[in-house]
């Protein structure tokens, strides 16, 4: 799905099991309500996939406003800090342009403490808004690209100098766009926050391929588990009598010609049904995650070959 600004993730998915007609639905990777952009659904037994999509690398483009910082590193937080006069108008291109290699590779990095991150068994922007002052711990992300695509002057409604500067960010699963708003301005000295966030890609899937929430038909929009899994992992053919012994449980014995692999290897029948999730070692194939049919469900993938 193509988030719109002003929902939060739940909200997409509350709508989409109203549209969809049943509760299983989740998400893979929560965007915060100002934000816009990919959110990849898992809908019934494809659930199940969506712990292996949220790992994944993501790509974003944002606008990172220079000379003033607020409470929660975005434009829905209070302001904290505005540059001094002349600050923001001394800022050398350069300087910048070193400031963001710096915070581009493997990084520790602290969240913003209104972030969903969980502090005693609540959300951390939870207790923010109950007046308690958090201090979460700093996490080793990585920040594979780091890249400006434009820079320009601006100004703050009350006239303050400012510089907006539009960004695409490539990072691993974790990371904060907003933290890296608020450490860009750190390092030059003027303050920063995040004015505009859109999420473009989630590992091998795009925002191009999303439906929009508000004309969205969910059995048109619906990839079949068997071609998300195989985008995501090896596959391996099935024969019938192997499909329906591995959808009881049983070990597969598959031949020393079948290579090894301790992570997930996509089992698909003969009719393209996802059968499930196996490791393979020593030529025998063993469960990780079994994707039974939704017989409950008449919604079906339009791209789907299974007869469920």
């Amino acid at each position: 799905m193509d988030k719109p600004a002003g929902l939060t993730s739940h909200d997409v998915v509350a709508r989409t099991r109203r549209i969809a007609g049943t509760r299983k639905v989740g998400h893979a990777g929560t965007l915060d309500p100002m934000a816009t952009g990919l959110l990849v659904l898992g809908v019934n037994t494809s659930t199940r996939l969506l712990t292996y999509v949220v790992g994944l690398d993501k790509e974003y483009l944002a606008t990172i406003r220079l000379g003033v910082a607020t409470t929660t590193d975005d434009a829905e937080g209070e302001v904290i800090s505005v540059a001094r006069a002349g600050a923001v108008s001394s800022l050398e291109a350069a300087d910048i342009r070193s400031q963001v290699a710096r915070l581009t590779g493997d990084i520790e990095q602290t969240p913003s403490s209104v972030s969903a991150i969980k502090v005693d068994g609540k959300r951390a922007y939870a207790l923010v808004r109950d007046g308690v002052e958090v201090q979460l711990k700093s996490r080793p992300v990585t920040v594979s690209e780091f890249e400006i695509l434009d820079q320009r002057s601006a100004s703050t409604e009350e006239g303050a100098d400012a510089i907006d500067l539009d960004v695409r960010v490539v990072c691993s699963s974790g990371t904060y766009i907003r933290a890296l708003a608020r450490d860009l301005g750190a390092s030059v000295g003027v303050g920063g926050h995040l004015t505009a966030l859109r999420r473009t890609r989630i590992g091998p899937f795009s925002v191009s391929e999303a439906s929009e929430l508000d004309t969205v038909v969910v059995a048109e929009a619906l990839e079949a588990p068997a071609a998300t899994a195989s985008r995501l992992f090896r596959t391996l053919e099935l024969s019938e009598v192997q499909s329906i012994d591995l959808g009881h449980g049983k070990k597969l014995a598959l031949g020393d010609d079948v290579p090894d692999a301790a992570g997930p290897v996509a089992a698909i029948a003969p009719d393209g049904r996802l059968v499930g999730l196996v490791s393979v070692s020593a030529g025998r194939a063993k469960t990780l995650v079994n994707f039974p049919p939704d017989p409950e469900s008449g919604i079906e993938p339009a791209s789907s070959g299974a007869s469920e």
